[in-house]
């Protein structure tokens, strides 16, 4: 059954049972008083029937909470292996771990002669057939998390500016001055630069995935598809791929990591205060 009509089916029958007990009880043994609260509690349950059609998503959530925290699964839906290298996942009695493989590359299409295009398309038929087992392709565009960059930016800033001070202290001579100002400036405008627009990264990875009845058969079989992959990867385009380890992994499977919360606060910002102004 439908879990939108069982619910709806599940108001409106408590509402039809409560009705049944105010009407089948002498109003001599209960008292006026609580058949008017039995025909209330009818009416709220008819009001949760109606709206359970248009609203089941938040009210079945609500009365299958536990000391008001909603349990969607008592399961990790997936967790990173212990060499760090790999997602498992478990259905069942089966272990699913999957290995990413990030895939360098250099030239553009915007680059590439007629020619040079058509050597590229051949070169990509010959990646997505280097395996016979489901290799899973994906190209992300994501905003660079600029944000250690910004900061080494402005420190170093600083200590120009502390250097200009102490010339300026000490009445240095003036091409000394003029040359830490030079420094200054440049620094100035690099900060600018970089804090003004939002840069993006483009990354390529392939994924591949193995079964196994016990946790480390389902990475040792991912991890070797992943070795085999980066070989017939390398001998196509002539690069090296690389394996994700650790945090990168998440930007395979976690869309919230791949932007970072700062940049993103300092856009929101930028934007709110061109608004005001």
């Amino acid at each position: 059954m439908d879990k939108k009509l069982f619910v709806f089916l599940g108001f409106l029958g408590t509402s039809i049972g409560i009705v049944l007990i105010d009407i089948s009880v002498p109003g001599v043994i209960i008292g006026p008083t609580i058949k008017i609260i039995l025909l209330i509690l009818a009416l709220v349950f008819d009001g949760l029937a109606y709206s359970s059609r248009y609203y089941s998503y938040l009210l079945v959530p609500i009365f299958k909470q536990r000391k008001r925290s909603i349990v969607l699964s008592s399961e990790d839906p997936y967790w990173l292996s212990p060499t760090g290298d790999a997602i498992v996942h478990k259905e069942g009695e089966t272990f699913i771990s999957t290995v990413y493989v990030k895939i360098p590359l250099y030239r553009s299409a915007t680059e590439m002669s007629n020619d040079e295009k058509l050597e590229f398309t051949k070169q990509i038929s010959r990646l997505v057939s280097l395996s016979r087992d489901p290799i899973r392709f994906t190209t992300q565009v994501h905003m660079m998390n600029k944000d250690d960059y910004i900061r080494k930016l402005r420190d170093t800033l600083s200590e120009v500016e502390n250097e200009e001070a102490s010339l300026l202290a000490r009445n240095a001579k003036q091409n000394e001055i003029d040359r830490v100002r030079g420094k200054a400036s440049m620094w100035r405008h690099m900060l600018d630069s970089v804090s003004k627009g939002i840069s993006l990264e483009m990354v390529l990875y392939a994924s591949v995935s193995a079964l196994g009845g016990q946790e480390f058969e389902a990475i040792s079989g991912a991890q070797q598809r992943a070795r085999e992959l980066i070989s017939g990867i390398a001998a196509v385009f002539g690069v090296t791929p690389s394996i994700l380890t650790g945090d990168a992994v998440q930007r395979a499977v976690e869309p919230e990591f791949l932007i970072p919360y700062s940049t993103v606060s300092e856009q929101l910002s930028k934007t709110l205060q061109e608004q005001v102004t």
